[in-house]
């Protein structure tokens, strides 16, 4: 291995690295000068912790508790936006539903709400959110309570094998493979809206009952398992047996749905049904097929421009939903870009009508002056993943067609409210609240605020090694529709 030069124990700066270095301070200049134009709509708000932001809040909400879907903001702050940007009527889009916690919270408020939503593991939560929310009746739920009270899974003569994709060979011992394939074998036989409900309640313990942790952008894997035996010992802890993580499932279940059996609101009577519409597939292809002007809000969270794999990282529930090895790969380039394995999209070819989102992204100068950057590391060999320049690029050209349907749908005077976060490649900072904010304005939206949450983040566990963790912005951007 090559010792790096030193002069009186310091070590010699190269030419390459000069040039880095160089590169990356015009590039914290240009950004600078470009926040600086947001200076009076940049705010710190205290409110905005990060649980507020994240999932953890909704672990003490029924139903909302019982998937844990990590990207998921929280009811809380879903209800506190659309408060706060006066949304108490009329119809609300979320084009990246998730698991559904912006529609059901707005729902619950009395608003229309309807939902875009690709991955099966999404709608599956979505689906059964609305079976428990107002299909259910008793009987269901004493069915239910049967399950959990007698096991009766344990002497089904059915077995309903576990479907295995490469990446999740081995993830559970033969005992658990064998308790589950019981379970889908007898739960097969039940009506639609229970067999629904017990699936879900499945799906929701596998990571648990498994060799696997969810760990960003990869599934890590116990070193009890036969995949789990590489250079860093992992151990997820204990492992609970697969009857006692589906009856302590089944149980918090149960208590959810009887705790709020009569739907009732503060003043004592029925709530009215929600109405929640949700389209399945990309948000890509199914926004423009929407008519004009018809949202009085959109709320949303994408996904970060971090890496992070969603079909890798809750591959044990594509599996059980019944995602095979074509299905996996053809989710992985509809998503947005947002990891490294997407190849790039032909945008124009798939809607000619983005020339104008295409042109904003075009001439945004500091997402150029990154993109040109990310590209001459990448052919320096100083990325440790040459498809980040790629995926980069590809995250701001489709959200800026994102945006442009999104201006499109909405009313006039309606904001569009968005959970994102910054990121950092090869030591740079991408501010992506200012650059997606610009090309919502050259798009037509004015930016109302930035809601910035105190503390800021570490940057992503890729430049934690390299770069230190430097704090980075996680903002929630309010615009509107002018």
């Amino acid at each position: 291995m090559t010792t790096p030069a030193t002069r009186n124990g310091h070590k010699i700066e190269t030419e390459a690295e000069g040039e880095t270095r160089t590169s990356i301070e015009r590039i914290e200049k240009l950004n600078a000068k470009e926040e600086a134009k947001y200076a009076g709509k940049l705010k710190v708000d205290s409110s905005l912790t990060r649980a507020l932001v994240s999932f953890q809040s909704n672990k003490n909400r029924a139903v909302y508790r019982w998937f844990k879907y990590k990207e998921a903001f929280s009811a809380a702050l879903v209800e506190r936006l659309l408060q706060r940007c006066g949304l108490i009527s009329g119809t609300i889009l979320d084009p990246f539903a998730g698991s559904g916690t912006a529609l059901f919270a707005a729902g619950e408020m009395g608003l229309k709400a309807d939902g875009i939503e690709l991955l099966p593991i999404g709608q599956s939560i979505i689906d059964t959110k609305k079976i428990v929310d107002w299909e259910l009746d008793d009987s269901d739920v004493e069915t239910l309570s049967r399950y959990k009270r007698d096991r009766p899974w344990e002497d089904s003569s059915l077995n309903i094998p576990v479907r295995e994709l490469r990446i999740t060979k081995g993830a559970y011992s033969e005992e658990t493979n064998e308790m589950i394939a019981k379970y889908l074998g007898k739960i097969s036989s039940e009506n639609p809206k229970v067999g629904a409900v017990l699936k879900f309640a499945l799906l929701c313990v596998l990571e648990s009952i498994g060799f696997t942790r969810k760990d960003g952008q990869y599934l890590r894997w116990d070193f009890r398992s036969s995949r789990g035996q590489g250079k860093k010992k992992f151990d997820k802890g204990s492992i609970p047996s697969f009857n006692k993580a589906i009856s302590d499932k089944l149980a918090e279940i149960i208590s959810d749905l009887r705790g709020s059996d009569e739907q009732m609101d503060i003043f004592g009577t029925r709530r009215t049904k929600a109405e929640i519409e949700l389209h399945r597939g990309s948000c890509l292809d199914i926004l423009p097929s929407f008519k004009p002007d018809i949202y009085d809000g959109i709320i949303t969270s994408p996904p970060y421009c971090n890496r992070y794999d969603y079909t890798r990282t809750y591959a044990l529930e594509l599996a059980l939903l019944g995602v095979d090895e074509e299905g996996i790969c053809k989710l992985r380039q509809e998503m947005l870009s947002c990891t490294v394995e997407n190849r790039a999209k032909d945008l124009l070819s798939m809607n000619p009508g983005w020339q104008v989102a295409i042109k904003a992204a075009d001439e945004n100068v500091l997402l150029q002056s990154i993109l040109g950057f990310l590209d001459v590391q990448r052919e320096n060999g100083n990325l440790n993943n040459n498809g980040i320049p790629r995926m980069v690029r590809g995250y701001f050209y489709e959200m800026a067609c994102v945006i442009y349907e999104s201006l499109r749908v909405l009313n006039r005077g309606a904001p569009l409210i968005m959970v994102n976060d910054n990121v950092k490649y090869a030591g740079v900072a991408i501010s992506v609240d200012i650059i997606l904010s610009e090309i919502a304005e050259q798009l037509g939206f004015e930016t109302e605020r930035i809601l910035v949450l105190p503390g800021g983040k570490g940057n992503s566990s890729q430049q934690m090694g390299a770069h230190g963790r430097e704090p980075i912005r996680k903002c929630v951007y309010i615009w509107r529709k002018y």
